[in-house]
């Protein structure tokens, strides 16, 4: 019944996420944009998917201490982005739980994969706040807030960092908050604070620290170089119909990349479908592009995403030679032990 509900769940949200955003759209423009398509540029944002895949693999092998092997590291990364893709999204546990039979322990696995999406999310709000304040027109009102609001998340990620390190401090820290504020107990935020702080401890360490910073900027610059090829092959003009300035794609770019990330962050979709294009929608009429391109960018780089991850997940399953149902029924499995503890 809860699976049936959250699919029905699943399908509204993706349903109405793309009724809003494509309300008024001329599709036959759309249509005729996409099948006008560079398919040069295209080729070199499916090769800017498929790097993006083996970087992040690359990265997850650095936080599992380099002990599993990396071809099987990356092969279990992309099968986890692959479930990812259906509904109940559950690749994160899958691959925590099929990364532990190559001998890494539970904890280790999990918390790796914690720490991948803290790095990911501070970069998603770093770039939102570049691209924000970079567009011409933005109101000061608009460009004061949003950078108070990128610095505070850069000093309050530095300072659970620094807890990660020293956690005697942190635990001290969150005693006089919770003197101040006792309701806070009744949550369970110290448990929850010990969690955060224990997926923290890699990057309390040089070598650790270093390689998850470099290879989840070179891996962003992958994922950047997709959606920037996808600008170029669509040949996006601008809202008054004059060819778009090489600013005005960086700027679209970036910021469809963050807001995209957030859009397919919503757990209760299918597949991302709605909150993805309408998150690229949004950034094409920041930037003053016409709807219509912004929708074609939307379809074109979703397509471009799941067919990377369709394609190299079913790769690895065939290669870690798992029956997907199997994996699916334990991770499910696996997820529901939290609720029921």
């Amino acid at each position: 019944m809860r699976r049936a509900v959250f699919l029905i769940a699943s399908v509204a949200v993706s349903a109405f996420f793309l009724y809003v955003a494509l309300r008024g759209v001329d599709f036959n423009e759309v249509l005729k944009s996409i099948q006008q398509a560079d398919m040069g540029w295209i080729i070199v944002s499916l090769v800017g998917i498929t790097a993006g895949l083996w970087l992040r693999g690359i990265r997850w092998h650095g936080l599992l201490d380099f002990k599993p092997p990396l071809l099987r590291t990356a092969h279990i990364l992309n099968l986890g982005f692959l479930l990812n893709l259906l509904p109940f999204r559950i690749g994160e546990v899958a691959r925590s739980i099929l990364i532990t039979r190559e001998g890494i322990p539970v904890v280790t696995a999990a918390t790796s994969v914690v720490l991948e999406r803290l790095i990911d999310t501070l970069l998603v709000v770093i770039l939102l706040v570049f691209a924000i304040t970079r567009i011409p027109n933005t109101p000061p009102e608009v460009i004061q807030p949003t950078t108070t609001f990128g610095v505070l998340v850069v000093i309050a990620f530095a300072v659970m960092v620094f807890f990660a390190r020293f956690p005697k401090i942190g635990h001290q820290v969150l005693e006089v908050v919770e003197r101040f504020l006792p309701f806070l107990k009744r949550i369970g935020l110290n448990k929850l604070f010990d969690q955060l702080l224990v997926g923290l401890k890699p990057l309390t360490h040089f070598r650790s620290a270093a390689h998850v910073i470099i290879w989840t900027l070179i891996s962003w610059t992958s994922s950047f170089i997709t959606l920037y090829a996808l600008v170029r092959a669509l040949n996006i003009p601008a809202g008054d119909g004059s060819p778009l300035d090489e600013n005005s794609r960086i700027l679209l770019t970036l910021l469809g990349l963050a807001l995209a990330s957030l859009g397919n962050a919503v757990p209760i979709s299918v597949a991302g479908f709605g909150p993805f294009e309408a998150m690229i929608i949004i950034s094409g009429e920041t930037i003053g592009i016409p709807k219509e391109s912004a929708v074609s960018l939307g379809f074109l780089f979703h397509g471009i995403n799941i067919i990377g991850y369709a394609a190299w997940g079913i790769i690895g399953l065939l290669s870690l030679g798992v029956s997907l149902g199997d994996v699916m029924k334990t991770a499910e499995k696996q997820s529901e032990v939290p609720e029921s503890a």
